[in-house]
């Protein structure tokens, strides 16, 4: 893969494939990559990198090392005595300064699909994270966990919303309240993750899925299609059927169509346009 770019201490490298996929890797394994403001000002740079580029087509997120993300960063464990002091300071602090300025369900709001490549311990904000993502692949062994209850706190930053509609309300209720730890094995059966891969097959399986869709999808049906299944959802089948044949329509006037049905009929690769300022 082509097109790395960032020094080593970057807290969130970026790179940019031929194929029109960029990578982004959470860059702090010495703390499996704990969620801080280096890491939420390089995510967010990175994602605002992908979003604009018209060249990418597909986002893929992981980390460095044995962590995907393991929850927001606590300081070392010798600062325990300090805990006390810092949680009373933080009461009296903007969050943002805390997580950063844009909450995870951000994510769900990009034009371009983001596939979470979970290579290890993926926790607390880093599981809320993973779940804004569209498709979740995961690491043999990969521990997951909605912890907050068991740190005193409650479901933070739209965990609420994302958990129940992935798995239902029964087994949201049991991992948020209980904030149990379980394993990929797990996780693809409560329908969090889409496959579980040897972790040393992790990214290259994850790369052939997301440049599928870099090859053969239509940037801009993608795009529809995101802010159709999430803004659907608050919708009754009504309005969502109605909305749907608005959009039909403005589809039909798109190349897309055209050269998707084309290259159908002349069984060969499809050459769809990059985004438009204007799709979506």
């Amino acid at each position: 893969m082509s097109g790395s770019d960032g020094a080593s201490d970057e807290a969130v490298l970026y790179e940019a494939t031929g194929s029109g996929v960029a990578i982004l890797t959470f860059n702090r394994p010495d703390r499996l990559n704990a969620w801080g403001p280096d890491i939420a000002a390089g995510f967010y740079a990175a994602i605002d990198r992908a979003e604009s580029d018209p060249a990418i087509r597909v986002i893929v997120l992981t980390g460095r090392g044995r962590g995907f993300c393991a929850g927001a960063y606590l300081g070392a464990s010798g600062g325990a005595a300090k805990v006390g002091e810092s949680m009373e300071k933080a009461g009296e602090t903007n969050l943002a300064e805390l997580v950063g300025e844009r909450p995870p369900h951000f994510v769900t709001t990009l034009r371009k699909p983001v596939i979470a490549a979970v290579n290890g311990a993926c926790v607390g904000i880093g599981f809320t994270q993973a779940l804004m993502c569209d498709v979740r692949f995961a690491a043999a062994g990969a521990k997951f966990g909605a912890v907050f209850a068991r740190r005193g706190l409650i479901a933070e930053f739209g965990v609420s919303w994302i958990l129940p509609r992935l798995t239902g309300m029964a087994v949201a209720l049991d991992l948020l309240l209980s904030g149990r730890t379980f394993l990929a094995d797990e996780a693809v059966e409560l329908g969090l993750v889409k496959e579980v891969v040897a972790a040393d097959d992790l990214m290259k399986r994850v790369m052939e899925y997301a440049e599928d869709l870099a090859a053969n999808c239509s940037p801009a049906s993608m795009a529809v299609i995101k802010r159709q299944v999430y803004g659907d959802d608050a919708r009754d089948v009504v309005a969502a059927n109605d909305l749907s044949e608005v959009l039909v329509r403005e589809a039909m006037s798109r190349p897309d169509v055209i050269e998707g049905i084309t290259s159908f009929l002349e069984k060969r690769a499809p050459q769809f346009p990059a985004l438009s300022p204007t799709d979506a």
